[in-house]
């Protein structure tokens, strides 16, 4: 793991009116890392990724990415500069195909020009082979080899799931965001994820940040676990660490079971 800080956040908050999502959060992200934010329903976790992503521009404070500000950057923008994610709901084209779908992830990397996609001269049609190329690598990779011409629509859930993961990684990310990728599935399946998004840091390099409700995925996978409740930071560390944090337990189990589990210790 790299002692380079990729991704941070120095005092982020996003307010809704008078809700506040996300309060004065400051987070920072290794290079070469997987880490996970954690939190019962509502803490504000999927709020700070939208605000990552630019989805929402935060409140008060600034996102630095390799080193950058890109608070109010779009997502488009920030798809060229290497951050890729996943969505809680998944967010595929039903109704084009795994490859299609694949391609459309590839597109903000092409040269080609609107006149030279009408026209097709060599340079565009050499393009256009390396880019399906590609594409079909990649769903090889996720394990959806043999699945091009289906439909998104028409492929079992934990399929979706990998070919959005297909579509993130066509953009070339440097980080991937992960919203609740074992969410729906099965324990087989759970863990076959689990394995793969290991090996998406160890195969590609990729540095890992995921939202996961599944506490064996997250204790399993993570080297960094952040804990957020009412949108701060209540406990951070290694998994082991913030799973015996009383903050946390009692964030997620309520104060009576704190109580309880105390008295069950002495």
């Amino acid at each position: 793991m790299s002692s380079k800080i990729l991704l941070e956040a120095r005092g982020v908050s996003k307010k809704f009116g008078g809700l506040t999502a996300v309060n004065t959060l400051d987070y920072t992200l290794m290079e070469g890392m997987i880490a996970s934010i954690i939190g019962p329903n509502g803490a504000g976790k999927t709020t700070f990724f939208n605000v990552v992503t630019g989805f929402y521009i935060p409140t008060t404070g600034t996102v630095f990415f390799d080193g950058k500000p890109i608070s109010g950057l779009k997502p488009h923008q920030l798809t060229r500069v290497g951050i890729g994610r996943t969505f809680q709901t998944i967010r595929l084209f039903n109704n084009l195909s795994a490859l299609e779908n694949v391609l459309v992830g590839m597109h903000h990397h092409l040269q080609s020009s609107w006149w030279e996609d009408i026209l097709k001269p060599a340079k565009t049609r050499r393009e256009e082979l390396g880019a399906e190329y590609q594409a079909r690598s990649l769903l090889e990779y996720v394990g959806l080899s043999g699945s091009e011409d289906e439909m998104a629509k028409s492929l079992p859930y934990g399929s979706q799931r990998r070919l959005e993961i297909a579509r993130a990684l066509a953009t070339n990310p440097k980080l991937l965001l992960l919203d609740e990728p074992t969410a729906g599935m099965n324990p087989n399946e759970t863990g076959e994820m689990t394995a793969f998004i290991r090996r998406l840091r160890d195969d590609l390099g990729l540095t890992i940040l995921l939202i996961e409700h599944d506490m064996q995925v997250v204790m399993t996978i993570s080297d960094k676990v952040t804990v957020l409740d009412y949108g701060q930071k209540i406990s951070e560390g290694l998994p082991h660490e913030v799973q015996n944090d009383d903050r946390v337990i009692e964030a997620y189990l309520g104060k009576r079971a704190l109580e309880v589990l105390r008295n069950g210790r002495k």
